[in-house]
């Protein structure tokens, strides 16, 4: 399945590129993940756990960068998880650039995700919506970390603000919305054809 999502952040291009390739300072701002290993400036191992429903889980893997081009500011990514409990399990290739606009940058994302076993039974037609959901929570928690750092920056505080770390994803929310999102759907795809 292929998903594409985009959000935008007000910093120029290089220096958000900057941060988004400083892994350890980003992964606090993944809903649900858990940096546990930096391998090399390439790759890294970590877990992420998740709740879709009364259904938990964690997934433990990798993810390692496959192509790197700065001028360009585009990365391609590229992990593997398998769940903790059996259920399953995850790949994913994800290619990400930057879009430089107006005093904002704009951050765009196509993943080409495979599922397989329950979580692939459990995940089907949620995942669009999920996944635009968890890119909202990573923009929120990039955005107001990236402030963070400047607000210390500017003040000349010796050290820098507290981090400010994405919720896990899960929750009734969550599925609440990723339903709510279907039934729109529907409709637009019921009522959206009959008009003239």
């Amino acid at each position: 399945m292929e998903i594409e999502n985009e959000f935008t952040v007000a910093a120029p291009a290089d220096r958000l590129w900057s941060y988004l390739l400083d892994v350890e300072r980003i992964a606090p701002c993944l809903p649900g993940a858990e940096l546990t290993e930096t391998v090399d400036d390439r790759t890294w191992k970590g877990k992420v756990d998740m709740k879709l429903g009364p259904v938990s889980m964690t997934f433990s893997g990798a993810v390692a960068i496959e192509e790197r081009d700065d001028a360009a500011h585009r990365v391609v990514l590229r992990a593997k998880g398998m769940e903790s409990k059996g259920k399953g399990a995850a790949n994913a290739a994800v290619t990400s650039w930057l879009e430089p606009g107006e005093g904002v940058t704009t951050v765009k994302m196509v993943a080409d995700i495979q599922l397989t076993g329950a979580v692939a039974q459990l995940s089907r037609g949620l995942l669009p919506e999920v996944s635009r959901k968890l890119t909202q929570q990573f923009a929120d928690c990039l955005r107001g970390n990236m402030l963070g750092a400047e607000a210390s920056a500017a003040v000349g505080a010796s050290g820098s603000a507290a981090p400010v770390k994405a919720k896990p994803i899960g929750g009734l929310s969550l599925g609440l919305a990723a339903v709510w999102a279907a039934i729109a759907n529907l409709f637009r795809r019921l009522f959206g054809s009959r008009r003239p």
